[in-house]
């Protein structure tokens, strides 16, 4: 997710590109690892994934010797960085433990989408038809979703439904704003996953009940949402877009809301229906139509 980190193993572009489309995959995890964590709430659960970020991060560090890269990072830019993981993942574990994963996971599956036309208002840049008409898609599938397709309008979502379209509006704004960062090492993810466990943990100790895993099953899922989307796939990231193709891994993340309900749905977690078919594909199609139209000419 994160676009401006800068890695220091040169390698082929190929390779660079298969490396960063696993996290990709790894996102497409998210929802699936999300629902199997429960029932523990959305602040411990941010503070147990973003520690094992974190390690991981640690141990990155050290064994590439970068811990003189870190001292170099100006502090606003660890504030911005850790803000951005934190407010999105709480948002989004918030999302899912309050409306089905599957459609929630579709709305905060907008944020591709709103990145493109977000980064249209910049100085520079410009909205086209097709921007405004991949958003009228992808906010089609979003209303399919809130409005229940076939299954009618369920209002016990909203909270959820909300939750999920603020995680999408928030990530969005954030990585727009990022660009206003410049580079960053990747030394700096561990920092950041660390400033959000720890910001996690003391808010959870003030809000939240605690609540652990749920059995064998449980902790997996949580150990594994550390490890894979809340730990790896922001390093195998930023291997591919600072050394792969940018603009074909761009285009293979839309691919993560089809895979994400794709899973829930083999899974058992989520039903297969027409309904949630056709908002995945508005909401895919409506950000790829968007991507294709800043492209253009």
């Amino acid at each position: 997710m994160s676009d401006t980190l800068a890695t220091a193993v040169p390698m082929s572009r190929g390779r660079a590109t298969a490396i960063g489309f696993v996290a990709v995959l790894l996102w497409a995890l998210l929802a699936l690892l999300t629902v199997g964590s429960s029932p523990v709430p959305p602040l411990l659960l941010n503070a147990i994934c973003f520690a094992i970020g974190g390690v991981i991060g640690l141990i990155w560090v050290q064994a590439t010797g970068s811990w003189g890269e870190l001292r170099r990072v100006p502090l606003h830019v660890y504030a911005f960085g850790s803000i951005g993981l934190f407010g999105y993942h709480a948002l989004y574990f918030s999302a899912l433990r309050a409306a089905p994963a599957a459609e929630a996971g579709l709305i905060a599956y907008l944020w591709p989408l709103l990145i493109v036309l977000f980064s249209g208002l910049l100085p520079g840049e410009r909205l086209k038809a097709g921007h405004f008409l991949g958003a009228l898609l992808g906010f089609l599938g979003a209303a399919a979703i809130i409005t229940g397709g076939g299954g009618g309008f369920q209002a016990q979502y909203l909270p959820g439904y909300g939750l999920a379209f603020l995680c999408a509006l928030f990530w969005s704004s954030y990585s727009v704003g990022s660009r206003l960062m410049g580079a960053v090492p990747t030394a700096s993810v561990a920092v950041f996953c660390l400033v959000t466990a720890i910001a996690s943990l003391g808010l959870h100790l003030l809000w939240e009940e605690t609540l652990w895993p749920e059995g064998a099953m449980g902790w997996t899922a949580t150990l594994l949402l550390g490890l894979g989307p809340v730990g790896l796939a922001f390093y195998v990231w930023d291997i591919g877009v600072k050394q792969g193709d940018i603009q074909m891994l761009g285009t293979s993340s839309y691919a993560a809301p089809l895979l994400s309900t794709l899973i829930l749905v083999l899974a058992g977690i989520a039903a297969p229906s027409w309904s949630l078919a056709l908002a995945a594909l508005f909401i895919t199609g409506g950000a790829l139509l968007a991507a294709r139209a800043s492209r253009s000419v």
